[in-house]
């Protein structure tokens, strides 16, 4: 009797360490509906943040007009397709905290594609950071480009897209209510349209060097 109440006790603290808050992750539900859209073709460093004229709410951002499709417009496979665009949810326990404390939390999903392209596939995603039913926490959307195959999380991703091999894009960081749990069922919530887009990586040290002395070597030459 003693082994199996100690056993009872062990499973229940270890449900405990695992348990994490849940949220319906899609952007379109009851609260609004918002899209994610590729690259401008001739602006691949344009970004944008905010919902479009299409979108519920309405917006004022213009991704037709910088010449961005929704993701997966082309359908499922290829750059940009529906199952090769990948996003997941970054996320921190409680509301506002800054964006530099959100990490990736949740599982991953695609998109669909058709009349609905530019819209999350659903998945209840779980926090891994987050307490089951949490008063509040601050969740952000990121996307990218797994074309490649290369890049199945965030944390690779983002690396890559630091270094300019891939596109990817931010929401930017929001507040989420009543954390799914015990109590709560996983919410819905509302999150903007954004895009993806390249960054130029910053020149490192070595290469700036390198630029200095090169440009050292040419000035003695000429004189």
């Amino acid at each position: 009797m003693k082994k199996l109440i100690l056993t009872a006790c062990a499973v229940t603290t270890a449900l405990g360490v695992f348990a994490q808050g849940t949220v319906a992750f899609v952007n379109n539900n009851a609260l609004g509906t918002s899209r994610v859209w590729g690259p401008s073709p001739s602006n691949p460093a344009l970004s944008l943040v905010g919902n479009s004229a299409t979108d519920n709410p309405a917006g004022t951002a213009n991704y037709v007009g910088a010449g961005m499709l929704k993701i997966g417009a082309g359908g499922l496979l290829g750059q940009y397709g529906g199952s090769t665009t990948f996003a997941q949810l970054l996320a921190a326990n409680g509301a506002s905290q800054p964006e530099a404390s959100l990490l990736p939390a949740g599982q991953t999903t695609t998109f669909r594609t058709g009349s609905a392209a530019g819209v999350l596939a659903l998945i209840t995603s779980s926090l891994g950071n987050i307490p089951l039913d949490a008063p509040n926490a601050t969740l952000e959307v990121v996307a990218w480009d797994n074309s490649s195959g290369n890049y199945a999380t965030w944390t690779q991703a983002s690396v890559a897209w630091a270094a300019g091999l891939i596109a990817a894009g931010k929401s930017g960081a929001f507040n989420v209510a009543a954390i799914g749990g015990n109590v709560n069922s996983p919410p819905n919530f509302a999150s903007p349209s954004f895009n993806l887009y390249t960054t130029i990586p910053e020149p490192s040290t070595f290469a700036l060097a390198g630029l200095g002395a090169a440009a050292l070597l040419i000035f003695r030459r000429r004189k």
